[in-house]
């Protein structure tokens, strides 16, 4: 148990060593360039998820209320005060920390991969959704961290955390968890990915991380739904 989740985080650090070892050597022209088909996909990317739930009002419900939430306690602020000093420390004019950090650990842990997989290792110790994803996730890292940073290694941590709960708590999560909960919070995930591609075309300043809790909401909404018609 936990296997998936190690090989994950592992081909999260390796891909993003090697994507920031590449972007280093590439001229400005093609990392603008590359950083628009990366802002493309993340739009493609965050649709496809939205259109995981046949309610769309649920993963409405759950941003505003996640944003609420989030613009209360200020999560983008902390993020990009983290992201600023790390910059600051270790970085020599590079692609912002925070942006980069939040972007990836979204797009690597939002999905019914990333649920299904660890809860799959946690239940019965088979690893082969995660290893599956580990792969993805080894590209992906390549190609952002090449475009925004060595800041995408450090959303190999958030899928530590976040793979790693899933994993370790799925005797818990397993008899409560409906294929409905896992739809709702990857459309409501699908939300946020759209508003990361807005912010990486230079469309809109979308305060991604302040709807983060809208991940827990949506989930919730869908096992309170019987109380109420939505």
């Amino acid at each position: 148990m936990g296997v998936g989740t190690i090989i994950n985080v592992v081909a999260v650090l390796v891909g993003g060593g090697i994507g920031t070892l590449i972007g280093a050597r590439l001229p400005e022209g093609i990392r603008t360039t590359a950083m628009s088909a990366i802002g493309i996909v993340t739009l493609l990317v965050g649709v496809q998820n939205f259109l995981e739930t046949d309610n769309p009002l649920v993963p409405l419900v759950a941003a505003v209320l996640g944003l609420i939430v989030g613009e209360f306690v200020g999560i983008e602020r902390g993020l990009t005060k983290l992201g600023d000093s790390l910059e600051r420390r270790f970085s020599r004019g590079e692609s912002p920390v925070s942006r980069a950090f939040v972007t990836t650990s979204l797009l690597f842990c939002v999905g019914p991969l990333t649920i299904i997989g660890s809860l799959e290792d946690g239940l019965t110790g088979d690893y082969e959704l995660l290893a599956l994803k580990s792969a993805l996730d080894f590209a992906a890292a390549i190609t952002f961290a090449s475009v925004l940073g060595w800041g995408v290694l450090l959303s190999a941590g958030t899928v530590l955390l976040v793979q790693g709960g899933l994993t370790f708590g799925a005797r818990f999560i397993e008899p409560v968890i409906t294929e409905a909960m896992i739809s709702a919070a990857t459309a409501t995930g699908g939300v946020l990915i759209f508003g990361l591609g807005l912010v990486l075309l230079e469309l809109r300043e979308v305060r991604v991380a302040n709807m983060l809790p809208a991940l827990l909401f949506a989930p919730l909404i869908v096992a309170a739904s019987p109380l109420w018609p939505l």
